[in-house]
């Protein structure tokens, strides 16, 4: 029998550069073999299959296997094809995932611009408030004085309505908390900045007493100034209380020491004199001064006993005390308008002729602010609030100025403008200075270390040039 030699079908040549991707870096280019057409190809397929692979037997389990089965009728494989979609699907999920982080990043900028801008408004809305009801309450006042000449009426019946700011507080409570309270135990629970044992009568004429001649007196002599000088002064030289207050608490309460406040508390002085020289110290201006400046002390006498007996408080506390005050006013101090009424220093009549729509305008605006001032605290910085009640100045000089025709002279805008500076000096933090300090360092800082970027950036341009003209620089130490 003749022994018949096996014939392997020629397989068409395969070309490497006609593939798309390149060859691996553990195959050489000798494993890979052209056969032609009608040529000799090896006998045995086992080494065929060995020698078109490029992947060794000791790869396969580290990278894919070249399929040779998926290949084109013209021969050449398909894997190429594979790659590229393989490829092109991680380089669309990567683009996707990208898209979505800067989709995710962008919407995250823009609630963060949208809560900083809400916060900006929320701040800009409080001063505004506090101002105006402070502006208005002035106003308000020098209206009522042209029928109704009783400044501590007005100011026993605006201090009644202080009764009213717990229950509001408390109606916020019940619209805003989720656990609600009974009014008598929220009662009981802001009862506590009088003591552990709460609100006894011991401690309701103990500490409400003084308190309350306090409130009196600094609402009395406020109004007194107002019948003397115009309400842009006397605004302005109320704003000394803050002065007043720091130098009361740097000696009643031992404070830091600061520098900058004791020129503000220059400053304040120095407005005063120069509102009490504007009118040659004589007559109505000087009286005028001399009530607006004892309303101011005693405005800061109230806050440092405060901060001194009852310490801080938060706006339920606050709102309980203010409330306190009403109910001791409407009890203990009635009976003041009653005897200034009987012995005709603050007489009206007939009964009817008292306008009460001015009275309830003065009283309900003196609410507001009381309230804007203890909410805006707990809500936001107190230094708006400071903001809000220096800014009544220029608010009350405009209305003077559209409405009353007021001219100031000179000096009065001189002194209105250093009491206001030294107000201003007054809300500087404690830690000013370290903290400007600190803001200079890190300038200075900053300035050198892009004077060193700067001249690294240049010594590499200028090293690079020079290489590149076949010459090395060589820095001077």
């Amino acid at each position: 029998m003749k022994k018949h030699s096996a014939r392997v079908a020629p397989l068409p040549s395969y070309n490497v550069s006609e593939l798309n991707s390149p060859v691996p870096d553990g195959a050489s280019r000798s494993s890979v073999i052209q056969c032609k057409p009608g040529g000799n190809c090896p006998s045995r397929h086992r080494g065929m299959t060995r020698q078109l692979s490029p992947l060794s037997v000791a790869e396969d389990s580290a990278a894919p296997i070249l399929e040779l089965q998926n290949r084109s009728p013209s021969g050449i494989c398909r894997h190429s094809r594979v790659e590229r979609q393989s490829r092109s699907g991680e380089e669309g999920t990567q683009t996707h995932t990208e898209s979505s982080s800067q989709e995710a990043e962008g919407q995250t900028r823009c609630q963060s611009c949208t809560s900083t801008f809400l916060k900006l408004i929320w701040r800009f809305l409080i001063i505004l408030s506090v101002s105006s009801s402070w502006v208005g309450t002035t106003q308000f006042v020098k209206i009522t004085y042209e029928t109704f000449d009783c400044p501590f009426f007005m100011t026993w019946f605006s201090t009644n309505w202080n009764i009213m700011v717990f229950p509001i507080y408390y109606s916020g409570h019940l619209a805003t908390a989720q656990e609600k309270q009974s009014p008598i135990k929220k009662f009981r629970e802001c009862s506590r900045i009088f003591g552990e044992d709460g609100l006894t009568l011991k401690l309701f004429l103990k500490r409400t007493a003084p308190f309350s001649i306090l409130w009196t007196l600094t609402n009395y002599l406020y109004l007194l100034a107002l019948k003397k000088l115009t309400a842009t002064d006397v605004s302005a030289l109320f704003c000394c209380n803050k002065a007043f207050v720091f130098l009361l608490s740097w000696i009643v309460l031992k404070d830091r020491f600061m520098g900058a406040r004791i020129v503000a508390a220059i400053m304040a002085i120095t407005g005063i004199v120069m509102m009490a020289y504007a009118d040659g110290f004589q007559g109505d201006s000087i009286i005028g001064v001399a009530y607006a400046v004892g309303s101011a002390s005693t405005s800061a006498l109230y806050k440092v006993l405060f901060k001194m007996f009852l310490g801080s408080a938060n706006f339920g506390e606050a709102a309980h005390f203010v409330s306190t005050l009403g109910f001791f006013n409407l009890i203990f101090i009635s009976v003041t308008p009653i005897i200034l009424y009987f012995t005709k220093v603050e007489y009206w009549s007939p009964f009817s002729a008292v306008p009460w729509g001015y009275l309830c305008g003065v009283a309900g605006l003196w609410l507001a602010f009381n309230i804007l001032v203890n909410v805006g605290v707990v809500l936001t910085y107190p230094i708006l609030i400071s903001i809000g009640t220096v800014l009544s100045v220029p608010g009350n000089a405009a209305v003077d100025l559209l409405k009353h025709k007021m001219i100031f002279s000179v000096v009065r805008l001189g002194a209105t403008i250093i009491i206001c500076m030294g107000f201003l000096l007054m809300l500087l933090p404690e830690e000013w200075d370290e903290i400007t300090l600190r803001f200079i360092n890190s300038l200075k800082e900053k300035k050198s270390e892009d004077h060193v970027d700067d001249i690294t950036e240049s010594s590499v341009h200028t090293r690079s040039r020079s290489r590149a003209n076949g010459t090395v620089s060589i820095p001077l130490a």
